[in-house]
């Protein structure tokens, strides 16, 4: 007799569990979800005819992509066509400086060189080979197995406690940072690499310097069509194996019934041998599971940054004048932002602005004269009631003029759709507008972070960056394929 497993969102966690548990035709799997369509906060809006991306805006570790389809049995080059244009960021400093940075780090080197000067290229060279090291000390315990514990990081042995050194956890970020690097320009754009993880450089371990070589070292792409078709790919894919979903379908509650679940969707009743939870930790514990559901889950009080994001009409520019992503930092001191985001609770008064070209990105077509710019600045998580004090109105004016001003946009060139972080709360439920779950800001952070096989509760399952390993598109790929391990794991 097959088994129910019901899988609530249809998020890059639930999409990814609902692929890998495909691949078993005894198990009889449903996903639900309260949007109307897949893909979770990889989402899309339309504009006069056009669709285009809500972020997120780059993929990284597509080797997670690839495992997750041949656990299927399936390619995912026949899904997906990845893109790497060789030319990946311009990053504009306060100095004045813009400096190219590139798919091979061997080119961003000489662009260093080029741009500021040899020695700098030296620093970034020798940086970037200290945070391969710590990924390669860090990935096989923090992101590709199982959530780390105490009790299992000392039940390594000795020599690999040894090796565990090499992930740097006693400094912050910003301490290695500039223990390593003297060139003002770099470490801005290695500080800034704290925000893939929506933490703060100034408490974040340095363990979350490796974010730098995953994206410069190991490859950042784009995907034809839009990061929107990772999400129809999966979707897809999961439902020719088999997979059912259901949208629309918000869960109201969840309730322990003899040995596996009853969930209530629109008033009726879903019965479930096991649960994967693609959701915030947070709305699971306090909104959904009933009173007298008996759990150990503790969600992380301390939710990362959050975002103001904008879509742009703007008049269509070659590729040298406006390449595929672009970041604008502030003329006056780069860690204002942190202080104002973490310590002050507010949006940056001076903020960091992130643009990516879609169609340059990828390849996703624009209008006839337009083409669709993304931008984004980094803001505080909601508080918890939901109230934010940032008038959004004066920063889309204030993003817009410094865009013109700089020249990076046409003076009549205009802002077709905004969100703002209470806005992306209340479109997911408990995340407070955060987009990577919990902040990192703490060498405990990891061990912090619920486990996807759920404490106190035997046949759920957490696959969302909430949850182990955390945020970002690969991550939360990778909580969902680990979810779905944990269940393979309970049936033996």
């Amino acid at each position: 007799m097959s088994e129910r497993v019901v899988i609530v969102g249809a998020g890059m966690g639930g999409l990814s569990a609902a692929l890998r548990l495909s691949a078993h035709p005894d198990l009889d799997i449903l996903v639900v979800d309260a949007l109307e369509g897949p893909g979770g906060k990889v989402g899309t809006a339309h504009h006069q005819g056009l669709a285009f991306d809500t972020g997120p805006s780059v993929l990284t570790m597509p080797g997670v992509l690839t495992e997750l389809f041949e656990a299927a049995d399936l390619r995912l080059e026949e899904h997906l066509k990845l893109i790497h244009p060789e030319h990946l960021f311009r990053y504009h400093f306060g100095s004045g400086t813009a400096l190219d940075v590139h798919f091979d780090p061997a080119d961003t080197a000489r662009a260093i060189a080029q741009t500021l000067d040899r020695k700098a290229a030296g620093e970034f060279e020798n940086f970037l080979n200290y945070c391969r090291r710590i990924w390669e000390a860090a990935a096989p315990n923090f992101v590709m197995g199982p959530a780390p514990s105490f009790g299992g990081v000392f039940k390594l042995g000795l020599s690999a406690l040894a090796k565990m050194r090499a992930i740097d956890p006693m400094r912050t970020m910003k301490a290695a940072i500039d223990a390593q690097i003297r060139s003002p320009e770099l470490r801005d754009l290695f500080y800034r690499y704290a925000t893939y993880n929506g933490s703060d450089p100034r408490q974040a371990p340095a363990t979350l310097n490796c974010i730098a070589w995953v994206e410069l070292g190991l490859g950042c792409y784009g995907i034809e069509g839009g990061m929107r078709r990772l999400a129809t790919a999966l979707f897809e894919a999961a439902q020719h194996q088999g997979v059912r979903f259901s949208f629309q379908s918000p869960v109201e509650r969840i309730a322990r019934h003899n040995d596996g679940f009853e969930l209530r969707i629109h008033g009726d009743r879903l019965r479930a041998d096991r649960l994967i939870i693609n959701a915030d930790v947070a709305h699971l514990v306090h909104d959904l599971l009933s009173e007298d559901t008996a759990h150990g889950i503790a969600p992380d009080p301390t939710p990362s940054m959050s975002g103001y994001t904008a879509l742009f009409q703007a008049r269509r520019r070659s590729p040298a004048q406006r390449p595929a992503h672009q970041v604008l930092f502030p003329d006056g001191d780069y860690l204002e932002e942190f202080v104002d985001i973490f310590d002050r609770q507010r949006a940056p008064q001076a903020p960091t602005i992130y643009l990516c070209a879609q169609e340059k990105a990828h390849a996703a077509p624009g209008w006839q004269e337009h083409e669709p710019l993304f931008a984004m600045t980094n803001a505080p998580a909601t508080a918890p009631d939901g109230s934010t004090a940032t008038d959004w109105h004066a920063h889309t004016r204030h993003i817009t003029e410094r865009l013109v001003r700089t020249g990076l946009l046409a003076p009549d060139d205009a802002p077709v759709w905004v969100r703002t972080p209470d806005a992306l709360a209340t479109r997911f439920p408990g995340s407070r507008g955060s987009i990577y779950g919990a902040a990192s800001n703490s060498r405990f952070a990891a061990f912090k972070r619920p486990a996807n096989r759920a404490a106190g509760l035997p046949g759920l399952y957490l696959a969302s960056g909430s949850a182990h390993p955390g945020g970002g598109v690969p991550l939360c790929l990778q909580s969902g394929r680990q979810a779905a391990e944990s269940l393979l794991l309970d049936r033996v």
